[in-house]
């Protein structure tokens, strides 16, 4: 069975075709710049050099077009008909309470998705434009949403309201949802996996750390918190994203610095986080090497996003009567021996202790833990993509 994943931003479309017999990768690639003259198509089949086209793709439609081109592609495709794709899995962000698990997309579906727009508008209406261009070009194949939300649904009550007037939860869904929860799930399970316990039995910490930040607390194999909220920004340090700040701080700027509601949700969304302090970059391996030749500000960004990335583990230990187990993935988790070794730094009173030299390898799954340590540290590379795949084919089975 090969499936599609599709990832569709509002002007990209990232794709990823499996075949699920062996869960191996046949091929990848991200089409850019839609909308635009000089679009961009990067593409690699598995095996094979990467190829880089530049063309005008007008809309999602035509660029879910263009990606199945390559793929029935004689040359550097790797399927030869439509059929051969038994259904396409979709990375949905926002599912708000409607979902708790992925689903076959159906259009009392899509009009739920339509729903959530509000809850993630600028994420939920490329992805439904995605879902409507995958009908299109491939009528009759099943399409499955998997969302980033439903890991999160878990949650108890208590966990995930905030103490504002109830009356604005009902009216209007205002609650933490969490975000990357495909790939909170994905390395939980691996990291079960690879500590040979069944995940019910585990309390895992997984911190996911790109651009975007968040980490969760798995307990009995669910989520049970989680550092993002209604939206993306609440909780860590992020590359443009301020995470948590005092509420009372943004109307105050807002009359101080004579700005609309626009204006302070772009200032704390895409001015602000390591950006935002540093001054110079929202890229953690440039602040680091900043940092390290005595940039002040962006010492200060990258302790910053140590502090708090830090100060959430403990909460979550707290949160969880323990941890068993600290996991890292994602751009910076996956890559920054620093910031692994910063983060865990303070951390032994959790029993917490890691091996330098295995931090600093060039492995990229790893148990990065002293042996003698009571708390496993994880380093697992994320792989949304193969989660969005096993859901998809799975759901297709049962529906058959």
């Amino acid at each position: 069975m090969k499936i599609l994943v599709l990832n569709c931003g509002s002007s990209s479309i990232k794709y990823q075709l499996l075949d699920m017999e062996n869960e191996s990768l046949l091929a990848k690639g991200l089409l850019e710049r839609i909308g635009l003259p000089d679009s961009i198509l990067t593409h690699q089949a598995t095996g094979q050099d990467k190829y880089r086209q530049v063309m005008p793709v007008k809309d999602h439609t035509e660029g879910v077009k263009q990606v199945l081109h390559i793929l029935f592609d004689a040359e550097r495709g790797v399927i030869s008909d439509a059929k051969e794709i038994a259904a396409v899995g979709h990375r949905v962000v926002h599912a708000g309470e409607e979902f708790s698990g992925s689903v076959l997309i159906t259009p009392q579906v899509k009009a739920a998705l339509q729903r959530c727009v509000s809850l993630a508008p600028l994420h939920n209406p490329p992805n439904l434009l995605g879902i409507e261009a995958a009908e299109q070009a491939l009528p009759g194949t099943p399409q499955v949403g998997v969302f980033d939300t439903a890991f999160h649904q878990t949650m108890p009550q208590h966990v995930y309201l905030y103490a504002l007037p109830y009356e604005l939860y009902e009216k209007y869904g205002i609650r933490r949802y969490g975000f990357h929860g495909t790939s909170h799930r994905y390395v939980a399970q691996r990291a079960a996996e690879m500590l040979g316990k069944p995940l019910p039995d585990l309390k895992l910490i997984t911190c996911h750390l790109g651009n975007g930040c968040s980490i969760t607390a798995v307990a009995e194999g669910k989520s049970f918190d989680t550092s993002m909220g209604m939206t993306p920004l609440e909780g860590l340090v992020m590359g443009t994203r301020s995470g948590d700040v005092d509420p009372a701080v943004l109307p105050w700027v807002m009359r101080e610095e004579g700005l609309d509601t626009d204006q302070i949700d772009n200032l704390i969304n895409k001015k602000s986080g390591l950006l935002g302090v540093s001054g110079i970059s929202n890229d953690m391996r440039e602040v680091e090497e900043a940092a390290s030749a005595g940039h002040k500000r962006a010492r200060l960004a990258y302790d910053m996003f140590i502090y708090r990335l830090r100060k959430y583990i403990g909460a979550y230990a707290a949160a969880m009567g323990g941890v068993d187990a600290l996991v890292f993935t994602a751009g910076i988790g996956e890559n920054s021996a620093s910031v692994r070794s910063a983060a865990c730094s303070g951390l032994g009173f959790l029993g917490v202790a890691i091996d330098e030299e295995k931090n600093r390898s060039q492995e990229r799954e790893k148990d990065i833990a002293l042996p003698e340590a009571k708390v496993r540290v994880l380093v697992i590379p994320t792989n949304e993509e193969l989660v969005i795949a096993r859901d998809t084919a799975e759901i297709v089975q049962q529906n058959q």
